[in-house]
């Protein structure tokens, strides 16, 4: 499901809408430092905005997966024991 909404805000992105936000001044510096090799503002806070959009898709992602480990590690863990039984010694 999280890539099915990373191509959907990659097709959604040929859509522009104007709008406007409030940054506070020491944001807008290191955007304006960090921007030069983008055409403009614009174009680096969506680039930075679709980066940290797919950083919290795989982030929520990574918790779901932690969740179901940690549900299941008792029974995981027993199952390892039983493996590490039948090794022989060296």
């Amino acid at each position: 499901m999280g890539l099915d909404i990373i191509f959907q805000l990659e097709y959604l992105s040929s859509m522009k809408i104007k709008t406007s936000i409030t940054l506070s001044e020491d944001v807008l510096k290191s955007i304006d430092r960090f921007s030069k090799q983008y055409k403009n503002r614009s174009a680096f806070i969506e680039t930075a905005s679709r980066a940290f959009i797919a950083q919290m898709l795989r982030d929520a992602k990574n918790a779901k997966d932690l969740d179901i480990i940690n549900r299941s590690s008792r029974r995981l863990n027993e199952e390892a024991g039983e493996v590490l039984a039948y090794q022989v010694a060296l």
